[in-house]
This record gives C-alpha cells, sequence and structure tokens, in this order.
C-alpha cells in the first residue's frame, strides 16, 4: 500500500541561501492504474531532487527495490533541502548504495529503474543535472520545445539506435519493456547524467513508462504547454493515461522553474508557450526475458514495469 505525501501534492521552493533568486513550483502523483493490483511505483519530489522509480520483480518486490531507491535519494546529505551542490559522482555512489541495498534485500531477484533531476548550482547558476538508468523518463518544455532528455536503456531503443526499427514502430515492439540497464539487479548499474541551464519557464516533466506509453509526445506537450499549474499538469496527465487505457502503474513529476537570472544577471517571467491484439505491459530485466531467474551474470537487464513503489516526505513515496 502506497503511503501518501506528508506535505500537500503541489509545493514551492525558493531561493537558497547565498544562492541564486529563482523559485520552483512542482506538483506529483501517482495511480496503480486499471489492470494492477499493486503500485511499484516510487518518487521523490523534494527540492532538490525530483525523480521517479519503477520497480520490477512482482510479488511486492518492485515496491521493495524502487522504495529503497528513492529512500536512499531522500537521506543522501548531498540531497538535502536546500543542498544544490550535488556533481554526478554524488549520485552515482548515492545509487550505488541502493543498487547493493536492494541486491542483498531481495538477491538480486528484483531490480528499478530510475529517472528525475537534480537541481544544482555552478558559479551562482541554475542547472538540471539529469539522471537515468532504465526506461523511466526525463522530458523538458523549453522556449516551447519539447524534448525527452533521457535516453531509455531498452532493447527496442538499441534497434532504433542501429537503425533495425523506427521509433513509431518500437512503440509498439512485442520487446518494448525489456530494459538494458537497472538497479538491484543485472550487471549494468551506471546512470547517464545530462547537465543543463536552467532557462526561465522551464518545465520538466519525469514519468513512469506507465505515462508515455500510453500518451505519445504530441498528447503530453499539449498537457504540459497549455496546463498552467503543475499539480493540474501532473493531474491532467494521470487521467489522460488513464483514458487511454490505464495498463500500467503511472507515475509523474512536474517541475516549473520561474525567476532565473539571464546572462546580465536580470530575472525575467516568461509566458508559457501556446500551442495549438494485447502485449503484457511489464517491464522485465533481459535475463529474465531470456529465461533466467536472476540478474547477476553476464546479461544485462531488460525490462522497466515491474519495480514500482512510492515513500513520501515531502512528496516522496516509496514502500517501507
Amino acid at each position: 500500500m502506497n503511503s501518501q505525501p506528508a506535505t500537500p501534492a503541489h509545493a514551492e521552493a525558493g531561493p537558497t541561501a547565498g544562492g541564486s533568486s529563482f523559485r520552483l513550483s512542482y506538483g506529483y502523483g501517482t495511480d496503480r492504474g486499471l489492470r494492477r493490483e499493486l503500485n511499484e511505483d516510487s518518487f521523490i519530489a523534494a527540492d532538490p531532487v525530483f525523480a521517479v522509480a519503477d520497480g520490477m520483480g512482482g510479488h511486492e518486490a518492485g515496491e521493495i527495490a524502487s522504495g529503497m531507491c528513492v529512500r536512499t535519494l531522500g537521506s543522501a546529505p548531498e540531497l538535502a533541502a536546500g543542498v544544490r551542490t550535488a556533481s554526478a559522482a554524488d549520485l552515482q555512489s548515492c545509487l550505488l548504495k541502493a543498487d547493493a541495498s536492494i541486491r542483498n534485500a531481495t538477491g538480486a531477484r528484483a531490480g528499478t529503474t530510475l529517472s528525475g533531476v537534480v537541481v544544482v548550482e555552478q558559479m551562482g547558476l541554475p542547472y538540471w543535472l539529469v539522471m537515468n538508468i532504465g526506461d523511466s523518463r526525463t522530458y523538458r518544455l523549453s522556449q516551447g520545445e519539447f524534448a525527452q532528455v533521457s535516453v531509455d536503456h531498452s532493447e527496442v531503443q538499441e534497434l532504433v539506435d542501429s537503425g533495425d526499427i523506427t521509433s513509431e514502430q518500437a512503440a509498439v515492439h512485442p520487446r518494448r519493456h525489456v530494459v538494458t540497464r537497472a538497479l538491484g539487479t543485472g550487471d549494468e548499474t551506471e546512470a547517464d547524467f545530462w547537465l543543463l541551464p536552467i532557462q526561465e519557464g522551464d518545465r520538466i516533466m519525469v514519468c513512469s513508462d506507465g505515462l508515455n506509453g500510453e500518451l505519445g509526445d504530441d498528447h503530453m506537450f499539449r498537457i504540459l504547454s497549455t496546463v498552467a499549474h503543475p499539480q493540474d499538469a501532473v493531474d491532467a496527465l494521470i487521467q489522460a493515461a488513464l483514458r487511454s487505457g490505464g495498463r500500467d502503474n503511472v507515475t509523474v513529476i512536474v517541475v516549473d522553474a520561474k525567476n532565473v537570472l539571464n546572462d546580465a544577471g536580470i530575472a525575467t517571467t516568461a509566458p508559457r508557450p501556446e500551442v495549438g491484439t494485447e502485449v503484457e505491459e511489464d517491464t522485465l530485466p533481459r535475463a529474465w526475458v531470456n529465461g533466467t531467474d536472476q540478474l547477476n551474470g553476464t546479461d544485462q537487464l531488460n525490462g522497466t514495469d515491474q519495480l514500482k513503489e512510492t515513500d513520501q516526505e515531502e512528496g516522496v513515496d516509496g514502500k517501507q
């Protein structure tokens, strides 16, 4: 059973002491979906970290894995409230700690994805430090352009990269839920990182694949570009996913950046741009799909739909 946030499902975070004057506002939410008995997604939404973990393993093992992941993030000193100095190396160290904890608790029979952003500052200027392992996703709507920042660690992404299939074909491919990296199982546990300057009016969306598995980019863009408040956008996205089938757990975080200093040191406020046969949906590590009980051999894990959980302290949702 998922815990509830200790704070309202929408919040604002102001400037840090001695830091830049930009402000964040954010919303978050999760839903079991229409076909799942359990919600194995977990998330944390507490400045400076906003991330979603999608557990895999079934029989509550996914809840354990994803919950341990977000609780590890929530307890890291470098990710404490008001601290915006984390580096990619700090985050990778934290993820390795989560990976070891999950393996010890589950015998490498469960795993989790993780995607999201950590807000950091360098030379007084703010950045999104994006992290990703597995096939949960982080998107950015900036200056009217909507794009996926993270790159899926999945079998179908490898096929897209090699030119064997198109992105459209990947969306319906029978092995689209097989992941090649995860925490807690398999051999590949290294995350990818991107450092992006925060622009005035930036909107970040982090989600489990229960959202983008139901909604195309155009549909998500339309909601994100027309619904002003981040919590209202989260609610609209989750409801749209449910109306489209709700075949998996759905978790969404939306973060807005306001009052961001430009290169001249002037804070601006920009208006949001205007716009005009069933397949099993569980995400699985590759080794499991290939008939291996555990992912601690040479096979990479290749799945994301079965690691979900939630622990909430100021927007932290991960199972105990």
